[in-house]
């Protein structure tokens, strides 16, 4: 495997020739319900770099979508689950069961939080994590109901569109949902309307009392929320809301359920974000970063929880595949080895501090109304300016100028208007100041 150059290069129009001929095969052969951000064809892609099949090389702010955090061909992965194509490439877990599915989930039980007794159970994607941490939360209390947040976001399954509060392009069309799922108010510090400083409190208090009211504590199996919320907009709940939360679902016996699939695995400079606060998860959801880009997901938690559904009740055919399982042991070894937590804090420190004299020098820099983040999860909340009214337009503008230079970059967000930054873990702190580069320059055509 030749290393791809670790420098940006754009020797055509973004896409170029061979992308456009792609695409429109593409077109032709691909359901138009799959979308993508930039119709750039890759041809390799390692480190911080993507190559695509007309040879310019982008500087990789997306990382697959918080997936490649190891980068997207790194050694240790390429190199079990390469030995593990060679031997076999499936048996079923569940037919006769394999060395390396155990593996993973002695793995998990050491890494996420809380010393407690720990059993995991490993599938395919975050959605299939997060239905079936929804499964065995009903199977251990015998209830049914389940809380999730505004902003929230948990996967394109039914249950998981339910639980899911954006509706464009997530739910459109797609319902009817699946019953008792109920939303509750998040403490989003920078829409909170008493100001950040009183959202953890407040937001924490509301969100109680809707549950208590509307709901009924003894009627909840699960309370699931992203420690940092994903696609909402990378919303940080004030501090002091998580661990409310936590304790009310303590004092209730409801599981408390941590959706990290976004923000698992070094990416926001810890393993897990709910250690910021000190937060234990009843069950905790991984995929993503979890297998160096190979297809799993895990749902680990308490053992006397996870052993709740009955025998035969949670599995899949491709659940835990042994490639993926090796992949996300050459991962982990990678993250080890190579202190990505480390990694993942320096990213914050330098993108949060060019993002902050962007603000503070650009003409237009007002637009930026929020910076906010950890790790290597960062993102800026793009606005009009003098106001907190979301910006989508700035945002998409923003992002279009730096596909141009050749620097992918993704928008998320309830309102479309934030710019999010998810750069591989091993990128090379060269190119991540000449991505922040292009970032700034790419203001000037918003």
């Amino acid at each position: 495997m030749t290393a791809i150059p670790q420098e940006r290069r754009v020797v055509t129009a973004i896409p170029g020739p061979k992308s456009v001929e792609l695409q429109a095969r593409r077109l032709a052969a691909v359901a138009a319900g799959v979308g993508s951000t930039l119709p750039v064809f890759t041809a390799r892609a390692g480190g911080g770099i993507i190559e695509d099949v007309d040879g310019n090389r982008l500087i990789d702010f997306g990382s697959g979508i918080a997936v490649t955090s190891v980068g997207a061909s790194a050694e240790a992965v390429v190199r079990r689950a390469s030995a593990q194509l060679a031997d076999f490439t499936h048996t079923c877990f569940m037919v006769t069961p394999y060395e390396g599915y155990v593996e993973v989930c002695e793995q998990l039980a050491e890494l996420t939080p809380g010393d407690h007794a720990k059993k995991s159970a490993l599938f395919n994607s975050g959605a299939e994590a997060v239905e079936n941490a929804v499964k065995i939360a009903r199977a251990y209390t015998k209830r049914t109901a389940v809380v999730v947040f505004d902003h929230g976001y948990h996967g394109r399954t039914n249950l998981t569109m339910g639980m899911t509060a954006k509706n464009m392009p997530y739910k459109q069309g797609f319902g009817p949902f699946a019953p008792e799922v109920y939303r509750v108010p998040v403490a989003y510090g920078y829409r909170w309307p008493t100001g950040a400083e009183n959202a953890g409190a407040e937001a924490s208090a509301q969100a109680i009392d809707e549950i208590t009211k509307q709901i009924g504590a003894d009627n909840v199996a699960a309370i699931v929320i992203e420690p940092v919320l994903g696609e909402g907009g990378f919303i940080e709940p004030a501090k002091g809301f998580l661990p409310a939360i936590a304790r009310f679902a303590k004092d209730n016996g409801i599981v408390f359920v941590a959706d990290e699939i976004q923000s698992g695995f070094c990416r926001t400079g810890q393993w897990f974000a709910c250690e910021d606060e000190g937060i234990v998860p009843d069950l905790i959801t991984t995929a993503k970063g979890i297998a160096g880009g190979l297809p799993l997901s895990a749902v680990t938690g308490r053992a006397e929880i996870m052993d709740a559904a009955h025998s035969g009740g949670l599995g899949g055919t491709y659940g835990g595949n042994p490639v993926a399982c090796a992949g996300a042991l050459g991962a982990i070894e990678t993250m080890r080895e190579l202190d990505l937590n480390g990694k993942a804090r320096r990213i914050e420190e330098v993108m949060k501090g060019r993002l902050a004299e962007m603000r503070a020098k650009l003409p237009n820099g007002d637009i930026i109304g929020d910076i906010r983040g950890r790790g290597a999860m960062i993102a800026i909340e793009l606005v009009k300016s003098g106001t907190k009214d979301p910006n989508p337009e700035a945002a998409a503008r923003l992002a279009k100028a730096c596909h141009a230079e050749g620097v992918l970059v993704l928008t998320c967000g309830t309102y479309g208007n934030v710019l999010r930054f998810l750069p591989p873990l091993v990128i090379g702190e060269d190119l991540l100041t000449e991505g922040l580069d292009v970032i700034e320059q790419a203001f000037a055509a918003v």
